[in-house]
């Protein structure tokens, strides 16, 4: 994608090289396949450009709703047009920051791709304002840790940084800070929400030492830390690495609100944990690759466990074991991880159909979860 807005991209070795002049689309189309990250964090940002772009997915992303950008992008001078709150978005800027008021319920990613094009267009002299300040005014935010990571990582590139007001409203104030650095060097922290299906297989099936995690990280997922010692794991948690094993595992209550893609791997885990285990924050699923409150019900109760839906909740009848079965990702790649994790202690096999939907987050999952013993083989 910041290819086709005209960054250049170069590989050496293990690091990324990334150049860019600012956006300067290359072609009238951007397609951000299935990424639901991808479409929110750059419609804004294309939208900085004042040529006519044509914004496209595939897949699930096809159907999940983009109304957020009908009722905003004009209010900051941006022509949109949309299939009904839904792909293609054509778009044509350029977006000129005003004080808005937006809706943080869905998903905070909407709020960090304006974040980033504010600190880009801000203040710029050629749209005429002459406030000191411009505001972005939030309700209802949820995933509050995702937007410590973007303001962390606007920081890091000595972006404009908003001010920020208890996460209700974010002020950007005149910046003599240059938007053309000459070199930034970031290293790129350790995902924890990929690891998170890691931790949760060393917690049922054997132990294992992750590598590579920021301990002290913002990202929301961080939180599975509180759910593994909450299930009575053994976890020893250290600055460079957390070991997992297992033990004998008792249900637990989590609150996912915040972070909602933690629902597959928790509920992994729960399966093996005695007792009823109570995850809050549901609504959050309805709007991912899949619904996925719903599609882990489904999938989950075919190996045999019981997951009650109710209202924000979800309630999972666990410790009974677990049987193999025939699967399907609904091509979305947690579920796809989820079903493998739990597969890790079955009596018999879990196949999983479109297997290859991990390939979207985490490409290399199957063969790290053989290193805990698992024989995978792809079809």
């Amino acid at each position: 994608m910041i290819q086709d807005l005209g960054a250049t991209v170069e590989f050496v070795n293990d690091t990324m090289v990334v150049n860019s002049k600012g956006i300067q689309p290359l072609a009238s189309g951007v397609n951000c396949g299935e990424s639901g990250l991808g479409i929110r964090m750059f419609t804004p940002v294309a939208a900085l450009s004042s040529e006519q772009i044509t914004i496209n997915g595939k897949g699930s992303l096809l159907t999940r709703p983009m109304n957020f950008f009908d009722e905003v992008l004009p209010q900051v001078g941006v022509q949109i047009t949309s299939n009904n709150g839904k792909l293609p978005l054509q778009i044509q800027g350029p977006l000129q920051p005003q004080n808005i008021t937006v809706d943080g319920s869905l998903s905070s990613q909407f709020l960090t791709g304006l974040l980033f094009a504010y600190a880009a267009a801000f203040p710029n002299p050629s749209n005429g304002r002459a406030e000191d300040t411009v505001t972005i005014t939030v309700k209802d935010l949820k995933s509050k840790p995702y937007v410590d990571l973007t303001l962390k990582v606007m920081e890091a590139f000595k972006m404009n940084v908003p001010e920020n007001k208890n996460y209700k409203e974010f002020v950007f104030h005149k910046s003599q800070i240059s938007n053309h650095q000459s070199q930034i060097d970031y290293t790129v922290e350790g995902d924890w929400s990929g690891a998170a299906f890691l931790l949760v297989a060393g917690a049922i099936a054997g132990e294992i030492t992750v590598k590579g995690l920021d301990v002290f990280s913002t990202q929301a997922d961080k939180k599975i830390l509180e759910a593994l010692q909450d299930s009575g794991c053994r976890l020893s948690i250290q600055d460079k690495q957390i070991e997992v094993g297992p033990a004998a595992l008792k249900a637990f209550h989590f609150n996912a609100t915040d972070c909602p893609d933690l629902f597959p791997p928790l509920v992994a885990l729960a399966a093996y944990c005695e007792g009823k285990t109570v995850i809050e924050g549901v609504r959050r699923l309805a709007h991912k690759e899949s619904d996925r409150g719903i599609t882990l019900q489904d999938e989950f109760g075919k190996m045999g466990l019981e997951i009650i839906l109710q209202d924000d909740l979800m309630i999972i009848n666990g410790g009974k074991g677990l049987k193999g079965a025939h699967v399907h990702s609904r091509h979305d790649h947690r579920i796809a991880m989820a079903c493998a994790t739990a597969g890790l202690r079955t009596a018999s096999e879990v196949v999983i159909d479109e297997a290859e939907a991990i390939n979207k987050s985490y490409p290399e999952f199957y063969k790290h979860i053989e290193k805990l013993g698992a024989t995978v083989t792809i079809a």
